[in-house]
């Protein structure tokens, strides 16, 4: 049977409708920000690599939102009202993120009602003490200790520490110019690591450079904030 002309336009303004209905949801405006952190210090990272998750339920959807932290620690979502339920995958990071009993990352409940700055806390393997870099020449020395976080069982041993120089603030073992590593058992004091590189000839007045530290069985390394040096070669 035709339909008459009436009933099309009747069909397409009920579509119209529905259509702008879903078009005119508000945009989320809810600032959620702070830093990951140990005992309010921010722990270093590499860039885009470090995951976390929030969960809101509702909305017909269960799935995770996912973002990565920034290299200073620090993370930013523009979010709706409401309860998230945030949480660190295991195996992000390196650090120590509360479980269940089961062994299933834990979950810090989050209600949103306006923006909030809200600081995570963790606990890493081992922190970057007062790392300073000084520069001569096309040698770059980097002078800092090592402190251990954890001491019980679930304690591990550190593979290597690595100094590392680039041309940008983005410094990791992925990014960079030049870099010396020394092996974990090489290390004689924690409270005085010394390591040098030699940095190729650039054409540039200034470096960044930033020491990272692995620790055995974590993939994700611990990191020294970015230092900017003058560089005259």
């Amino acid at each position: 049977m035709l339909m008459t002309i009436d009933r099309i336009i009747l069909i397409v303004v009920v579509i119209t409708t529905i259509s702008c209905k879903k078009d005119n949801y508000d945009s989320p405006n809810a600032h959620l920000h702070g830093h990951v952190v140990y005992k309010g210090e921010a722990i270093e990272l590499e860039y885009d690599q470090v995951r976390f998750e929030l969960y809101q339920y509702g909305f017909g959807k269960t799935g995770p939102i996912s973002a990565v932290f920034a290299p200073d620690g620090s993370y930013s979502m523009l979010l709706f009202n409401g309860e998230y339920k945030f949480i660190i995958p295991n195996g992000q990071g390196p650090f120590k993120w509360k479980q269940t009993p089961q062994g299933a990352p834990d979950t810090t409940v989050i209600t949103m009602n306006g923006s909030q700055e809200l600081d995570i806390e963790v606990t890493p393997y081992y922190m970057i003490r007062n790392p300073q870099v000084t520069a001569s020449g096309a040698t770059v020395s980097g002078v800092f200790k090592i402190e251990k976080i954890i001491t019980d069982a679930s304690a591990k041993d550190i593979e290597s520490v690595s100094l590392y120089i680039n041309k940008t603030q983005f410094v990791s073992g992925a990014d960079n110019v030049a870099v010396k590593t020394l092996n974990g058992k090489d290390i004689a004091d924690l409270n005085n690591v010394h390591l040098n590189v030699t940095v190729p000839n650039l054409n540039q007045t200034y470096l960044y450079a930033r020491v990272g530290l692995k620790i055995a069985g974590i993939e994700d390394r611990m990191f020294s904030p970015v230092t900017k040096y003058p560089f005259r070669k």
